[in-house]
């Protein structure tokens, strides 16, 4: 059985609106893949200790064949899962320098789905910067789907980033990608699952 990993992005969860459109999309029309979006810790060493663990998992298995698909941060972690396990990956508005971004949001937080209160810190920035994957090897693997109307994450930055991998540019739309379900089959598609 195949197995689809799903990343969700910064204060976010399972609960997420395209993490749920894949899911439903999957037990209506590919119940034969394995769907797994787990709740990333909220610290990004923490958060990559999680996904590694699940990747060497479906690695390990005989019919390990997977794929993964992030969005914002999430996206950013699918691209080194993509790097690091030779898996294909479909990045979506995904956040290239979130080190960067996320300097704004230092501080206490708190994730509206979860509602569990954390610090976000500079450590934190750094350890980003540390999983960033700065020369990437994967981008023939990768399939960016970006919407110019972004209003968190400068779109240019993921185009001139993801530039040699696949690209779909969008006018408008925002930052939870609209019309995410549309895409779900050609998702699966691409990944080869």
């Amino acid at each position: 059985m195949s197995t689809l990993l799903y990343l969700h992005g910064f204060n976010s969860s399972p609960q997420s609106m395209k993490a749920r459109e894949m899911q439903e999309y999957l037990l209506q029309k590919r119940p034969d893949i394995n769907f797994i979006c787990p709740q990333l810790a909220t610290t990004p060493a923490a958060a990559w200790a999680q996904i590694s663990e699940i990747c060497e998992a479906l690695a390990v298995r005989n019919d390990g064949h997977f794929g993964v698909a992030g969005s914002s941060l999430g996206g950013f972690l699918a691209t080194r899962v993509a790097e690091v396990y030779g898996v294909r990956a479909v990045v979506i508005n995904p956040a290239v320098n979130p080190q960067v971004l996320l300097q704004d949001y230092l501080g206490e937080q708190l994730n509206p789905y979860t509602d569990e209160r954390y610090l976000l810190t500079a450590q934190h920035m750094q350890e980003l910067s540390e999983l960033r994957v700065n020369e990437p090897n994967c981008m023939a693997r990768l399939w960016l789907l970006q919407q110019q109307g972004d209003e968190v994450l400068d779109y240019r930055e993921a185009l001139e980033y993801y530039r040699f991998a696949r690209v779909c540019i969008q006018k408008g739309g925002d930052h939870s990608f609209i019309g995410f379900n549309h895409y779900c089959a050609q998702i699966i598609r691409f990944l080869q699952l």
